[in-house]
């Protein structure tokens, strides 16, 4: 098969591979490694990460329906309430990863799209609760989920502020071939040079970036932030 000529299609062939281990995948959404088995497992309906078992990797669309799912649980929706947004957008719109390919709100209670997304300019101002079958609802009442930005060109959740809109880290397809990072230097990277004996601050100056993105990346990658962690012997 031929190389996607196109940098951005290449990112693209991409988002399906499974490349996401799931114990990795649990921890960047703060959920077990049982619970993305369990939102994997078959039945009768779709779960809300979909049908197939997801072995022990999950691709990058599975990746952020996890964190869509993740960050909706967080602000209480519950689960059902997610399963039925999720058969209501693969059916009405016919996507095969709804969450990873449409800009969700939430009110703590259920699942809203702005109705722009789907009938176009004529539904501005209004949302459509996908997890009540379409019942209509006002902007101003809803916040959107803040962790994900979107490519409108494509359609995609292209990027993931995995620790938050705070934090430097993320993790998007077309940097570091999805990995997490943090200005394009994957976290666990600097990871492994801290563990080799080189100190936050050198890490910083190599790369050039600030030191506390680097102390931030050791933090995400479990490194204890108690005193004397960052110094190797």
């Amino acid at each position: 098969m031929n190389a996607p000529s196109n940098p951005q299609e290449f990112w693209r062939s991409r988002l399906k591979l499974p490349v996401y281990h799931v114990a990795d995948a649990a921890r960047y959404a703060h959920v077990s490694g049982g619970t993305v088995r369990n939102w994997h497992k078959p039945s009768n309906k779709p779960t809300p990460l979909g049908r197939k078992d997801p072995g022990e990797a999950l691709s990058y669309l599975q990746l952020i329906e996890l964190a869509v799912v993740a960050s909706a649980r967080k602000t209480g929706v519950s689960l059902s309430a997610i399963r039925r947004a999720r058969e209501y957008c693969s059916k009405e719109l016919k996507s095969q990863f709804p969450f990873a390919e449409y800009r969700f709100k939430t009110d703590g209670k259920e699942l809203w799209l702005d109705f722009v997304e789907i009938v176009g300019r004529s539904g501005r101002g209004k949302v459509l609760s996908t997890s009540q079958h379409g019942q209509l609802g006002w902007t101003e009442i809803i916040g959107r989920l803040r962790e994900f930005d979107y490519d409108r060109t494509f359609g995609v959740a292209a990027r993931w502020h995995v620790a938050g809109r705070r934090s430097p880290i993320i993790i998007d397809p077309r940097i570091s071939f999805g990995a997490p990072s943090v200005e394009g230097i994957p976290t666990r990277l600097l990871r492994m040079r801290w563990e080799a004996g080189e100190p936050p601050h050198l890490l910083a100056n190599d790369y050039d970036i600030p030191e506390p993105h680097v102390l931030q990346a050791l933090k995400f990658e479990g490194v204890d932030d108690a005193p004397g962690a960052w110094r190797k012997s």
